[in-house]
């Protein structure tokens, strides 16, 4: 593998933008002739509207189960991010490369296509899949759709990189994650006769404080659980939007509000204590107005992942990056959905850190590329060994 490929596919991947509100498909074109170019047939796994798709691909002999790299392709978008560098263009200084999309998570993409040739030219005794999949920063959703693909086939992936930035450290959890919106329906009347209505607003921030008092009791008496910079369940807010002037008494008012929980907390079961205090503001609402009312819907989640460190996948991976130090993060990926549906031995490992993701002037190092590039070599060399 020449590692100098891996900056030039990054710069092609970094063009495209693949915001999750955008396709990827010019994306997945281009890595997909790419493959072709070196003799990899991919499958494309499409949305329902057609406008974007995973990505399959299989290197290697058939019939075995293998190691499979997973990564996303959208990005978060960059509006209302203040940026010195042009984001979707990539641009090089002092050692790093700049652009949307670098560390989260196009740098692990690019190294994973510059090790295709040596792949394709090596005698791989074990394949490795690629794993692209679309909507991951909006809930996972477009791998769902890749898993509904995976589990018909005769033999699975015996372990799963998923290429996050970690740092290129080996994470074997994370918390999951369950998001919700809240509306509130009131009734309106003019604000010189407040008590006549019912205030959506108000309602809404009594939920709201709710689910605060939720996040300090968590934080100060748990559940714990080691091996996190935050070890224990957030509760947290992140919009509202509600009423229309100042002398109106609002009879909308909705927000959004996530739990990222620990494997000792179950969200449903948060969500239900949740429900029964919705459940009893709304008969107090309805007393006053029976049109009143409080909606509350799951928008996504995902579970959190657990990797026992004693999976033979773990000591595999752990060997191909020389790292011996634990890692940790406090995001999300797809490895819980890879573990839980399939079944299969999942890790977090990629270059670049999530200090840097979703950040204006967003890069990765030039270091921590050529620490993956030696990753895959590594990787190949393994599989190729006889």
């Amino acid at each position: 593998m020449n590692p100098s490929r891996t900056p030039d596919l990054l710069r092609e991947l970094i063009g495209f933008d693949t915001t999750s509100a955008n396709s990827n498909l010019q994306l997945m074109a281009f890595v997909s002739d790419y493959l072709q170019e070196h003799g990899v047939k991919s499958q494309l796994v499409y949305n329902e509207e057609q406008s974007k798709a995973n990505l399959y691909a299989t290197i290697g002999p058939a019939g075995k189960a293998g190691v499979m790299l997973s990564g996303h392709t959208d990005t978060v978008p960059v509006t209302g991010q203040t940026w010195t560098k042009p984001p979707y263009t990539l641009s090089e200084e002092d050692g790093r490369y700049y652009g949307r999309g670098t560390s989260d998570m196009k740098g692990f993409i690019a190294s994973v296509l510059a090790a295709v040739p040596a792949m394709c030219k090596q005698a791989l005794h074990t394949p490795v899949h690629l794993a692209f999949s679309y909507d991951e920063e909006i809930g996972c959703l477009g791998v769902r759709r890749l898993i509904d693909t995976l589990r018909e086939l005769p033999l699975k992936p015996a372990v799963c990189i998923i290429g996050e930035p970690t740092s290129m450290q080996v994470v074997t959890a994370h918390k999951g994650k369950l998001a919700a919106r809240v509306t509130v329906t009131g009734k309106e009347c003019h604000s010189g006769m407040a008590p006549l209505g019912v205030n959506a607003v108000n309602y809404a921030a009594r939920l709201i404080v709710w689910l605060e008092n939720l996040a300090q009791k968590k934080r100060k008496h748990g559940p714990f659980e080691d091996g996190y910079d935050i070890p224990y369940s957030t509760v947290h807010t992140g919009t509202v939007q509600g009423g229309t002037a100042l002398n109106i008494v609002p009879k909308h008012c909705s927000f959004v509000f996530e739990i990222r929980n620990i494997a000792a907390d179950d969200p449903h079961q948060l969500l239900s204590e949740f429900r029964d205090y919705a459940t009893c503001l709304q008969a107090e609402m309805r007393a006053h107005s029976p049109e009143c009312a409080i909606d509350i819907e799951i928008t996504t989640e995902y579970p959190g992942l657990s990797t026992a460190e004693d999976e033979a996948a773990v000591a595999f991976v752990r060997s191909l990056t020389e790292e011996t130090i634990a890692g940790n993060i406090n995001f999300g990926t797809e490895g819980g959905l890879f573990s839980q549906a399939l079944g299969i031995p999942t890790v977090v490992c990629g270059p670049g850190s999530m200090d840097q993701g979703h950040k204006p002037d967003e890069f990765i190092s030039a270091a921590q590329l050529a620490q993956c590039d030696a990753f895959m070599r590594r990787l190949i060399r393994r599989l190729s060994e006889k």
